[in-house]
């Protein structure tokens, strides 16, 4: 009989794991497997691609800590954990710590020891990539650019804006998006188009304000030869976004006359060209825009009341950045990635003293304004890796003097800023752990109400609380 030490053993034992590791990394699909307190213990290197992280990011860190799912909807792997049950071909989409949207087709299975449930396993088929390039090759057909996943923000405001603006992408009902200068219609408006049936069809574009009354009419009715002098046989508009979309961006900006022809347009679904006898029939979906109050506008008319009607069939009221200040981070973050690409530059982060600037700012210039000051101040950088409050446009400067910026301490009521130096990473986790001890204070300890109001799963929070170190 061959007696075998303890130690050939552990050899042996070694060498059988780095034999699976091995096998896990060469797989086409992406494993994921979390134990029975929902940590991470295997993520292999298709999960990586998949999921655009690291092992770092993932590995032996709890799973609702590291992503992000939208609100009410729970990790398969988590569902999995807690009912036992296998979950097949499941389509799921979420957010990586990047906050890049990933979507993976899913088959989940419970790990089972002794009739007890030790963890879950997770099988990834990717499907991001393709629905990229779908989007990516109807973008260049119709003309636009942007897609739902193009918005920045987490914040309640702007989710239950995107969230009614994807409910309306399902119909082809008339839209009116309704926000200040630079708050990110246009972005809106391309993404409803984009999620539509009618994406694969044009979207066509016009500012009302951009012409006077004579052009913008023929330009949206079209032409017939010899309604006047030098004109020809030309279509309008909504001829050529027949099948698509047609955005009229400041729609309060067209006379009376000109918005009283546009509403029958709306309601008969025809048009007639200038200088033409006959009517020809449309299929196009409107969406307009306006920058004010659409009330304000009717009473100082401004807007035709049958026509906000007619056009606010769904109406999409986009918060200014003033009302959603906790998105600042991660427009902030995502715009130096931008010129980061553009300039060929390192910028990394911005200092809390920039950082105090931009939350006390009222933003009468919305996102647009906070993309060009982002710019502008770049533009002023050499070597530096943040951007300091001397980096930012001189009007800026003279509008808000570095003395009135003041740094507060962290409170659970107010937003922590820190010592300049600290790295932005730390100064969101401080900024985290004051957003949620507020907002669970104001409920009371009520778990479920705050995790609602965070737009996250009730578990998600509960991880947050334990790893912050906040009591429920």
């Amino acid at each position: 009989m061959t007696t075998v030490s303890s130690s050939t053993h552990n050899s042996s034992a070694d060498t059988l794991l780095r034999i699976y590791e091995h096998i896990l990394d060469r797989m086409n699909e992406g494993v994921h497997v979390i134990d029975s307190d929902g940590t991470t213990i295997v993520y292999n290197s298709k999960m990586t691609e998949l999921e655009l992280m690291t092992r770092q990011d993932v590995l032996h860190k709890p799973l609702a800590e590291v992503f992000q799912f939208p609100s009410g909807q729970e990790s398969t792997l988590l569902t999995c954990l807690r009912t036992g049950n296998s979950i097949r071909n499941t389509r799921q989409t979420y957010f990586n710590d990047k906050q890049k949207e990933i979507s993976t087709i899913n088959n989940t299975y419970p790990i089972i020891e002794n009739g007890k449930i030790i963890g879950a396993m997770e099988i990834a088929n990717d499907v991001t990539k393709m629905e990229r390039l779908i989007r990516e090759n109807l973008l260049q057909k119709n003309g636009s650019r942007y897609t739902f996943a193009h918005i920045i923000g987490r914040s309640g405001p702007i989710l239950d804006v995107i969230e009614n603006a994807k409910r309306a992408a399902r119909t082809s009902s008339s839209v009116l998006v309704v926000g200040e200068t630079g708050a990110g219609k246009e972005l809106f408006v391309q993404s409803i188009h984009n999620a539509s049936l009618r994406a694969a069809g044009p979207l066509i574009s016009q500012n009302c304000a951009a012409l006077p009354d004579s052009l913008i009419e023929g330009l949206l009715f079209g032409t017939a030869r010899g309604a006047f002098t030098g004109a020809v046989e030309r279509p309008g508009l909504f001829e050529q976004a027949e099948g698509g979309t047609l955005f009229l961006d400041e729609i309060n900006s067209l006379s009376m006359p000109l918005q009283a022809k546009l509403l029958r347009a709306l309601q008969e679904k025809s048009i007639r060209r200038i200088g033409d006898t006959k009517d020809r029939t449309i299929d196009v979906r409107i969406i307009a825009a306006i920058n004010e109050d659409p009330v304000e506008a009717i009473a100082h008319s401004h807007l035709r009341k049958d026509l906000y009607y007619r056009l606010g069939v769904v109406t999409l009221f986009l918060p200014p950045l003033r009302e959603r200040k906790e998105d600042i981070p991660m427009l902030v973050s995502h715009f130096i990635e931008k010129y980061n690409a553009l300039f060929q530059m390192e910028v990394r982060s911005i200092s809390d003293e920039v950082l105090q600037f931009f939350i006390q700012h009222d933003w009468p210039g919305n996102v647009r304004e906070l993309q060009h000051l982002i710019e502008g101040a770049m533009n002023l950088m050499i070597d530096e890796s943040t951007i300091r409050y001397e980096h930012l446009p001189l009007h800026f400067l003279r509008r808000t003097p570095a003395a009135s910026v003041t740094i507060e301490q962290p409170s659970p009521h107010t937003l922590p800023f820190v010592d300049e130096g600290k790295p932005l990473k730390e100064t969101m986790q401080e900024f985290e752990t004051a957003y949620i001890h507020h907002v669970v204070e104001r409920y009371n300890g009520n778990i479920s109400r705050a995790a609602k109001e965070l737009q996250i799963s009730r578990q998600s929070l509960q991880y947050r609380l334990r790893k912050l170190g906040i009591k429920g």
